[in-house]
């Protein structure tokens, strides 16, 4: 006998029986391909339930209740196994079975359930109080979760015994002379007007707009990632097009305003200017000085270095030609956008020392990372150090090229002019995941600290952090430079933060290792041609995750998406931190971006303490074949005359070619099909670290998800950062950098957040701290976005003060 569907079961119940079943088809036909690739049983089992409930539904059996509360619970007890009190993990583990458990609940779905065929309906007490006890247990297994902090630790640093020298490392207190201040990078000032107790008083005290935005069309991403310098009564800025500007350190007026006209290229992965450089001439330089007696230096992202006058921002006629340096000299090809520099030189010893950037993964064939030495008055080039020839570094012929493709210096470096030595954070010989062609000169400097000879170029000694790098491990922050009191010595130290998470505390007069860094063995099999290091160092300072990721710390939105995750985890290979890449593909945790990138650390070398902003973010690299390439360009694309018929370049995201090489290379975050990262919060947080033990000593989630969400929601997830934070010797420090577009204000001590105030776009930069001319202390922010982090884009640059002298609020512009 077949009965009509009005006689089995109500529309509204067997549309919600329908809908479940075929969820649960979704969800067991996904979780079985999970379990297969040796995933949790958990979402086969569940999607079986689910189908099970559905049917019962739409049978009219109140059974259907009392298994959806087996589910509820099963789900609670299975969450509590894998995650513990976790409560942005327990999220999509309950939110879907949680709606439906409360949906199962309403009266037309209880009402119409029967216990048998001619039976009345069941009463709402029935099967539907299981339900509720499950729902309310798992609800109040969340709102533990809510309030118990499962990551990081609380703890305090110590206080300062002493405070540095009011013009430590040579640079007056209430000024900012370098990107880090000093050329010691440690970006701390001694000034103490702002403390924990009133930093919640600062107020805007001025606005400045440089007025270079991006605009419809333009070839480039642009980033501002400008630390400001300021010298005197002056603050000197350089934008994401190379303007180089001058601004009154008082009211932030324009004063002058310099545009190098560069040539843009379609083929520069990013149009920045991270900052200028300054120098000064001794009363005794006067002549050779000549016109500008004091000049800033700016590189350009057409390969130029170009010294302007600090007074007017004329081009000093007497260096080099007009003005300015042509960095592509001696470079083994002339292809416009591979290679230019983005980072402020460093001044020493009456040198102004260069290196630069090179494409990542574009070709094996690709311009030299070659580190330059100019006279600081007349541009003559003093040495040159090519990590392809190190032992050749008098200036080359003008018939002479530069090795191709030497590991470059991209980043920021530092120097001890007492010492003589200039300090290179090193990059890799692209392309970055496979080194098959890697000479031994390659192999020694790649993703190295390198310690050069200021005056002659001369190797004094290297330090590699990643042996073979094929993971894109290169240093990306300024190498920090203080004494270190080590059990009742002081030894002379540098701090090198990495992608990877190490911070490697080296003596910075011989690079020996002050902490251990012992060899530790690492996963091998590398790709066809190519081989992997057998070990490597690992630093007993670190950030770099405690344990592999796993299963169970895939993340998403939903069950849905989190499933999806778990199955892309298990189909990469992954064997934890240097697992290499492959054609399977691989994934890459720590990520690119790393746990540090070139925003760096902050340290008061009074305290001898570092405040830290580490990030954690999964990333993948899958090697592509050269035959499964569309486009199949020959090894020698690049001829070392120039003239390469190269058309486009690289980026860090997506298929980047490697002509030359067998594989071409597919990389990325790893992310659900909603754009959320697959791995689990929190993926930002500060933490500082007691330097003379290697201690940390607290680390707290840090940032919002409110920018970065579909809606504003504040939820404080802990999220990534890229850019660095300041230390003042006032015990706060100050950091731009998450992907929330906030200044945020710590206790140096603690790590408690002591106050933020909103930026009107992304502040993916460090800022910097001076003394005014009429004696307040200013903290100077950048506001201009990141075109690859996809923050909002801004021009602005906003001081803040201490209320009570009277000066009204500007905003100035060009």
């Amino acid at each position: 006998m077949t009965m009509r569907r009005s006689q089995t079961s109500p529309p509204a119940l067997w549309i919600s029986g329908l809908v479940i079943l075929l969820l649960g088809l979704a969800l067991g036909a996904a979780g079985v391909w999970l379990a297969v690739l040796g995933g949790s049983w958990y979402y086969a089992i569940t999607g079986l339930a689910f189908v099970l409930t559905g049917a019962l539904l739409i049978l009219r059996r109140p059974s259907a209740l009392w298994l959806y509360a087996l589910v509820v619970l099963g789900s609670v007890i299975w969450a509590w196994y894998e995650i513990g009190l976790d409560w942005w993990q327990l999220a999509p583990r309950g939110d879907i079975i949680f709606i439906i458990g409360l949906y199962l609940l309403m009266p037309w779905i209880t009402r119409p359930l029967r216990r048998r065929e001619g039976q009345p309906p069941l009463s709402w007490s029935g099967a539907a109080v299981p339900l509720l006890a499950a729902l309310v247990l798992g609800g109040a297994y969340g709102v533990v979760t809510m309030v118990t902090d499962s990551h990081g630790h609380t703890g305090t640093l110590p206080r300062a015994d002493t405070a540095p020298a009011t013009d430590y490392a040579g640079v007056p207190s209430g000024d900012w002379h370098a990107y880090g201040r000093t050329d010691h990078g440690d970006r701390y000032s001694p000034l103490a007007e702002i403390t924990p107790r009133n930093v919640a008083d600062l107020k805007v005290a001025w606005t400045y707009r440089t007025g270079d935005m991006p605009q419809p069309g333009d070839p480039n991403e642009t980033t501002f990632e400008l630390t400001p310098l300021k010298v005197g009564d002056k603050v000197f800025i350089c934008t994401p097009h190379d303007y180089a500007i001058a601004l009154d350190a008082e009211t932030g007026r324009e004063m002058w305003r310099y545009d190098p006209q560069i040539k843009v290229s379609k083929d520069l992965q990013h149009l920045t200017c991270r900052g200028v450089s300054y120098h000064a001439a001794a009363p005794e330089q006067a002549e050779a000085a000549g016109a500008c007696p004091s000049r800033i230096f700016l590189p350009t992202a057409d390969a130029r270095l170009i010294a302007l006058d600090a007074e007017t921002g004329r081009p000093c006629p007497g260096f080099g030609e007009n003005g300015h340096v042509d960095l592509w000299r001696g470079m083994p090809d002339l292809q416009p956008g591979f290679y230019y520099s983005t980072s402020p030189p460093v001044v020493a010893h009456n040198l102004v020392i260069i290196a630069g950037n090179v494409s990542d993964n574009v070709s094996t064939t690709e311009p030299s990372g070659v580190i330059r030495a100019y006279d600081v008055f007349t541009g003559r080039l003093v040495w040159n150090m090519d990590p392809g020839q190190p032992e050749r570094t008098a200036p080359i012929g003008p018939d002479e090229t530069y090795t191709h493709n030497s590991p470059n210096s991209w980043s920021i470096s530092s120097a001890d002019e007492e010492l003589g030595m200039i300090y290179l954070p090193m990059g890799n010989a692209t392309p970055d995941q496979w080194g098959g062609h890697r000479t031994p000169n390659m192999e020694r400097f790649s993703s190295s600290i390198l310690a050069l000879d200021i005056d002659t170029g001369q190797v004094r000694w290297v330090y590699q952090t990643v042996h073979h790098d094929l993971w894109d491990m290169d240093i990306g922050g300024q190498p920090s430079l203080l004494d270190l009191t080590i059990e009742g010595r002081t030894v002379p130290a540098l701090v090198a933060s990495t992608k990877r998470g190490d911070l490697f505390v080296l003596d910075r007069r011989t690079g020996e290792p002050i902490f251990p860094a012992p060899e530790r063995p690492v996963p091998q099999g590398a790709a066809a041609g190519d081989h992997t290091s057998p070990t490597q160092p690992f630093s007993s300072v670190t950030f770099t995750p405690p344990r592999p990721l796993e299963g169970r710390d895939m993340w998403g939105a939903t069950m849905f998406d989190q499933l999806y995750c778990r199955i892309r985890f298990h189909r990469l290979r992954y064997e934890g931190i240097f697992t290499p890449p492959s054609v399977q593909g691989s994934l890459v945790y720590p990520g690119n971006f790393g746990v540090f990138d070139w925003g760096g650390i902050a340290i008061d070398p009074a305290r001898q303490v570092a405040f830290t902003a580490p990030s954690y973010f999964a990333f993948y690299s899958r090697l592509i074949p050269r035959e499964q390439q569309q486009e199949n360009r020959p090894a020698d694309i690049q001829s070392p005359a120039g003239g390469s018929d190269m058309e486009g370049g690289a980026d860090e995201i997506g298929v980047n070619p490697n002509y030359g090489a067998p594989f071409a290379v597919d990389m990325g975050p790893l992310v659900s099909p909603l754009g959320l990262p697959c791995q689990a919060p929190p993926w930002g947080y500060v933490a500082g670290v007691d330097l003379r033990s290697g201690e940390i000593a607290y680390m707290h989630k840090n940032g919002t998800v409110r920018d970065q969400s579909p809606v504003p929601l504040p939820f404080k997830m802990g999220v990534p950062s890229l850019g660095g934070p300041i230390i003042t010797g006032g015990g706060v420090a100050f950091m731009t950098s998450t992907l929330d577009y906030y200044v945020r204000a710590y206790d140096v001590t603690t790590g408690r957040q002591l106050w933020r105030d909103r930026l009107p776009a992304g502040g993916q930069a460090t800022p910097m701290t001076y003394r005014s001319p009429s004696g307040r202390q200013i903290l100077l922010v950048v506001a201009g976005g990141h075109g690859s982090l996809g923050t909002k884009q801004g021009d602005y640059l906003i001081a803040y003060a201490l209320p009570g002298d009277g000066r009204p609020t500007q905003t100035s512009s060009r």
